[in-house]
């Protein structure tokens, strides 16, 4: 499949599937081989590369410097996407219908506090005082929780750390009250802004994914993933192995383990027995100049059999695609200096 510079954009589908490259114009020297190379120069600045990312879902690329196809290892189930910031959408795996994405929701739980009450880096913002119903919900045997106290004071950088990294469900609806008086109005803040993002095929009905009626697809949470990782608050926080924080709640890990492996700087776990494993990413290209991402989102992985096979299958499937993308990556680098 070619994609004409202006023709409608089209996800690139199926277990593996190939990016479209054009081919070299009649007499030009390939200097450059396979379709990463061609991604690699347009990233550097030359070449050209045709990206799109229509409302229906990421556009195919493609390049004009060189030939041939770039393969990537996509998960036998579910749905996935990947892409490079500042480049696009490299595909789309799996059929993008909504399917619920548990913890992944807590993204946009993060993105609309940080959009609408932003911090600089460093700064702790206001104080927020842990109400009755946080305290309670601490004890909870059927969810992710975290443990604070009614009257605890905590910082909004210290919950938003505590929804972002343990991911705990209560921090979540206790930032949301605090952001918008009830859980409620805060969840229409989060469709408001899934919509301005045009994240067209998800619903929230929640700010910690407990519910099964938040649904969404991998296209669209890799349209707020690419927006939330321009805020570097939010960077650093989901780059943190473990915070500690006072007032009886210790030491808080993160459950992404993938972080700090194959370039991985991020971004949060999701899983529930109705949505499988789920996991939004981000790593480092690997150029070794710290430009640009490699963003990536799998879904519904194993999808109501265990929470912890699920992430587990989220975990595999997203390390071969980084992978893997990573590789092209590097190896198109390495053609474009020799």
């Amino acid at each position: 499949m070619y994609v004409q510079p202006g023709a409608a954009p089209s996800a690139v589908q199926g277990p593996v599937a190939a990016v479209a490259v054009a081919p070299s114009p009649p007499g030009r020297r390939r200097l450059l081989r396979g379709a990463a190379a061609g991604l690699a120069l347009a990233a550097l600045g030359g070449g050209a590369a045709v990206l799109g990312a229509g409302r229906e879902g990421p556009a195919a690329v493609t390049v004009t410097e060189t030939g041939g196809t770039m393969r990537l290892p996509w998960p036998k189930g579910g749905q996935a996407g990947v892409a490079v910031t500042g480049l696009g959408v490299l595909g789309t795996s799996g059929e993008q219908r909504p399917v619920p994405i548990a913890s992944v929701t807590k993204v946009m739980t993060a993105y609309v506090v940080l959009r609408d009450r932003p911090l600089r880096q460093g700064e702790p913002g206001p104080r927020i005082t842990v109400d009755q119903r946080a305290s309670d919900e601490s004890h909870s045997l059927h969810e992710s929780t975290v443990p604070i106290s009614a009257g605890q004071e905590l910082t909004q950088r210290q919950l938003l750390e505590l929804v972002l990294l343990p991911s705990g469900n209560n921090a979540a609806r206790l930032l949301a009250r605090w952001h918008s008086g009830t859980e409620g109005a805060f969840v229409a803040k989060m469709n408001r802004a899934a919509r301005e993002l045009g994240m067209s095929r998800t619903t929230y009905t929640g700010a910690s994914g407990l519910e099964a009626s938040t649904r969404s697809t991998a296209a669209d949470q890799l349209r707020l993933a690419e927006a939330v990782m321009r805020d570097e608050v939010f960077r650093s926080i989901v780059a943190t192995r473990e915070v500690t924080v006072g007032g009886g709640t210790g030491t808080v890990v993160n459950t992404n383990r993938l972080l700090g492996t194959s370039g991985v700087v991020g971004v949060k776990t999701g899983s529930s027995t109705p949505a499988g494993g789920a996991l939004m990413w981000a790593a480092e290209t690997g150029d070794g100049r710290g430009d640009g991402l490699i963003l990536g989102v799998v879904l519904h992985q194993k999808a109501n059999t265990t929470p912890a096979a699920g992430l587990q299958e989220a975990f595999d499937s997203s390390e071969r695609l980084i992978t893997a993308t990573r590789r092209e990556l590097r190896e198109a680098r390495a053609v474009r200096r020799a």
